[in-house]
């Protein structure tokens, strides 16, 4: 292994920390992704956490200043094919390598500079605009690095994957209402008084899930084994967290920010096991 080789392994390492580190639930998941596939979902999550986490969470700091120097920084290393920036430096391999296309990382990007606007009575175009940005794209990237450059398989499994992204945004946003409404002062779904939240919206909002779930159970069911199993328990975790808001009262979720629980998580994964060892799936 030359010093590029280790420095190229030493960048993904960083992106797999952070992937480690942010979300025990999704590191979990990826490990049942062939070997070939997991670095490069590390690679996409590290970027796109990082960008996240601007935005919703370095109140304290200039967030403008900080989104403005992660785009030029990322675009510099996508030029230069190389960055001291680990996790810029790794997502471009990925890009590179994948053939991910500049508009999904250019819309992932507009739709994280949205939320440093006035998130708040948006209309149905920006709502799907936001939510292309923010969650379908990145299903997106992810799509191109399962089917390793078979664009007749992207094209027929995109519509699914943007429909699985769409359901794991919305359901992050009934989870975290709390927090977007009453701290970062945000109303991503068009049409809805927060301050008057009301059990007829939030069935509206799941039912539209549960439709977007139901399309993208579709295209899972299509995926290569080398992807399906990890999306799959995925899918499994989202849909249990939609469960558990359903039985959830509007007022409630206005105040707490509801969870699976570990002992959930831990056996939803041991399900995915068995059925992978049984080849059930």
């Amino acid at each position: 292994m030359n010093n590029l080789e280790i420095f190229n392994s030493l960048c993904g390492l960083s992106s797999k920390m952070v992937t480690a580190k942010y979300s025990t639930s999704f590191f979990r998941a990826s490990s049942l992704f062939h070997p070939e596939i997991r670095q490069h979902i590390y690679n996409i999550y590290g970027f796109v956490r990082f960008a996240d986490e601007i935005v919703d969470t370095f109140h304290d700091y200039d967030k403008v200043k900080l989104m403005a120097e992660f785009e030029s920084n990322y675009k510099t290393a996508q030029e230069n094919r190389i960055s001291m920036n680990p996790i810029l430096h790794s997502f471009c391999l990925t890009q590179r390598e994948k053939n991910i296309p500049q508009h999904l990382v250019d819309a992932f990007l507009h739709s994280m500079k949205m939320d440093l606007g006035e998130i708040k009575n948006l209309n149905d175009e920006k709502y799907q605009e936001y939510i292309y940005g923010s969650a379908e794209v990145v299903g997106l990237m992810c799509l191109k690095v399962f089917v390793n450059g078979n664009e007749e398989e992207y094209e027929k499994l995109k519509p699914y994957a943007q429909s699985l992204g769409a359901a794991f945004q919305k359901i992050n946003f009934l989870r975290d209402i709390n927090a977007d409404f009453n701290d970062l002062n945000r109303t991503y779904f068009p049409g809805v008084d927060f301050a008057n939240f009301s059990l007829e919206d939030k069935m509206t909002i799941e039912k539209d899930i549960a439709n977007d779930f139901a399309h993208a159970k579709i295209g899972i069911k299509m995926l290569p084994i080398s992807s399906k199993l990890a999306v799959f328990m995925a899918f499994k975790y989202y849909f249990n967290l939609l469960k558990k808001i359903k039985r959830t009262k509007p007022e409630l979720l206005m105040t707490k920010r509801i969870r699976v629980s570990n002992a959930r998580k831990m056996y939803l994964f041991g399900e995915m096991i068995v059925n992978k060892n049984l080849n059930l799936l």
